[in-house]
């Protein structure tokens, strides 16, 4: 009888369950997802627990393979000569394939005072921390949102409906991902909910007190309670075990998400720079990723090339509040003019919510059933997006062994 082949996924978030479960389908393969907590993290419903509007934690066997071994530790480096993985509680686990997950948090803030007196909101243990600040803040205190992408959008509106005064501060546009009418949408909504919306290049942040935020402009902003929305950054765990990442240390890969260094080393998720032009970060990104890298290591295991990487985008949903939201459809992930609002964008992004549960658990239950990893045409698209910027470059970058 063959021996089983050792995987080894590192962080349970969109990514990493997706490849853990597909990587069940065959019964040859032994999988170990390393997590550092007990329970998945439903991190686009962040913003409704610190708001207390809804919870952002699904029990793992809801959504993990049975045959899945969880280890709830963190991984401190990769021996990638070695074959193993050292662990923060001690001892290594080792692996005959590894899929990078590790997912990403908030970028460490440069601003004067925004470490100390900003609160992030990127993981749970942001939430969770942020949670019981905002309950021993009066009802009228100020609030202000640093970033104006779907989380700051999403976090402000969920807080003004809730009765808090909140400033959204932009540091540029509101919502720079949408196109002008669904921008205009959006605004409206804030401005129906009591946001004021603060954009344009003068109101980067340059200070953060814990009273006040300051703007390039020189305006001070009160704000008893701040929240930090304005970035993400990736472990760097890469970096650390001496792999090649790019700039932010997101693990640099091919097109089929294999390591530039390893061929036993493949990445998903935010951590992922597949030819140095990582997709948006997003659990529409990760999903399809994590499935993309399973095949890919199922694929070596049985002997045959693994396919490139096909991503694709066709919109960006936000939530404002719990009763209003906006559908922003995209090609070629660039917002068009089209989009759904009002209470149906409200319905339709509760749905999406819902359904990336139900695609994770639907994948533990049968592997090998998701399929939107494989929408066809979608790699053309990409190297075109590519060359629309100015980026081209080698659909496969060069191993470095």
């Amino acid at each position: 009888m063959a021996e089983n082949t050792e995987v080894v996924v590192i962080g349970g978030g969109y990514a990493g369950v997706m490849a853990a479960n597909r990587l069940t389908l065959r019964g040859d393969v032994s999988v170990t997802l390393i997590n550092p907590r007990p329970d998945f993290v439903h991190r686009i419903r962040l913003h409704q627990l610190v708001a207390g509007t809804g919870d952002a934690v699904v029990p793992y066997p809801e959504v993990l393979a049975e045959g899945v071994r969880l280890v709830v530790d963190s991984v401190t480096r990769i021996d990638a000569a070695g074959r193993g993985v050292a662990l923060a509680g001690g001892g290594t686990v080792g692996y005959d394939h590894l899929v990078y997950a590790v997912g990403s948090g908030s970028a460490d803030p440069t601003v004067p005072g925004a470490a100390g007196f900003a609160h992030p909101i990127a993981t749970l243990e942001d939430a969770r921390r942020l949670r019981p600040v905002l309950d021993a803040a009066p009802a009228e205190a100020a609030v202000t949102v640093v970033g104006a992408g779907p989380t700051g959008i999403e976090t402000a509106a969920e807080l003004a409906e809730a009765g808090r005064a909140v400033t959204l501060v932009c540091g540029g546009p509101l919502g720079p991902y949408l196109h002008a009418r669904g921008r205009r949408s959006v605004a409206g909504r804030l401005a129906g909910l009591g946001v004021a919306v603060l954009e344009g290049p003068d109101t980067v942040v340059t200070a953060v007190t814990d009273r006040m935020v300051r703007l390039r402009d020189g305006r001070e902003v009160p704000s008893a309670v701040t929240i930090w929305t304005a970035g993400f950054g990736v472990p760097e765990l890469a970096a650390r075990s001496g792999l090649s990442t790019d700039a932010l240390g997101r693990l640099l890969t091919d097109e089929t998400l294999t390591s530039v260094d390893d061929d036993r080393i493949v990445a998903a998720g935010d951590s992922a720079a597949p030819s140095n032009l990582p997709p948006r970060m997003s659990c529409q990104a990760a999903m399809p990723l994590g499935a993309r890298a399973a095949d890919t290591v199922l694929s070596r295991i049985g002997g045959k090339e693994p396919e490139p990487l096909n991503q694709s985008f066709g919109a960006q949903c936000i939530s404002l509040g719990r009763h209003d939201g906006i559908f922003q459809f995209a090609r070629d992930d660039i917002a068009i003019r089209f989009h759904i609002d009002g209470g149906l964008g409200a319905r339709l992004k509760e749905k999406v919510c819902r359904a990336v549960v139900q695609h994770l658990a639907g994948e533990a239950a049968k592997p090998g059933a998701y399929k939107l990893h494989r929408i066809s045409g979608a790699a053309k698209r990409r190297r075109r997006v590519a060359r629309a910027e100015g980026r081209e470059r080698a659909v496969t970058v060069e191993r470095a062994v």
